[in-house]
């Protein structure tokens, strides 16, 4: 009898301490929600798609599209830049997200710091699986666009 109380008391010990370790297991903690500015520079990316208003694929090479296309390296201290993509260089400077995550905008500079033009642009995806701004041959026509579709890339930015 002694022996049974010995081994159902180590069971019982056994289960506990099982039970307390699944329970009191360091859980992953929940991922910190990105800001809108977080979510863009936390990767290097690639525009691989474009869509006009009708939703239909346009090739990265038609002329409405084509200055847009290129790898783009959105860095957290609010620099940029960005390559065509034969690693040419295309322009850098400065970006910022809005707040809310609607609007992109990009001041590019050249070699002396001087701005050369500001561009900003509605933001209609923003996840960390997809950068997509849209862009109007006429700003005064909101009725046509063009949706630029970028992924993320693993391409390594090309040495200045």
């Amino acid at each position: 009898m002694k022996n049974v109380k010995k081994v159902t008391a180590a069971l019982l010990l056994t289960l506990c301490s099982v039970f307390f370790f699944s329970c009191s297991k360091d859980k992953d903690p929940e991922p910190k929600q990105l800001t809108p500015g977080e979510t863009l520079a936390s990767t290097p990316w690639e525009t691989t798609n474009a869509r006009n208003n009708k939703g239909e694929k346009v090739v990265l090479s038609d002329a409405n599209v084509s200055n847009f296309v290129g790898f783009a390296y959105f860095k957290a201290d609010g620099t940029f830049t960005m390559y065509n993509l034969d690693d040419s260089p295309k322009m850098h400077g400065d970006w910022t997200v809005s707040a809310d995550g609607k609007t992109r905008t990009v001041v590019a500079k050249d070699a002396d710091g001087k701005v050369l033009f500001t561009r900003v642009v509605d933001i209609t995806v923003l996840t960390k699986l997809e950068f997509t701004y849209r862009i109007y041959p006429n700003a005064n026509d909101k009725t046509v666009y063009f949706d630029i579709i970028h992924t993320p890339t693993t391409h390594a930015e090309p040495k200045k």
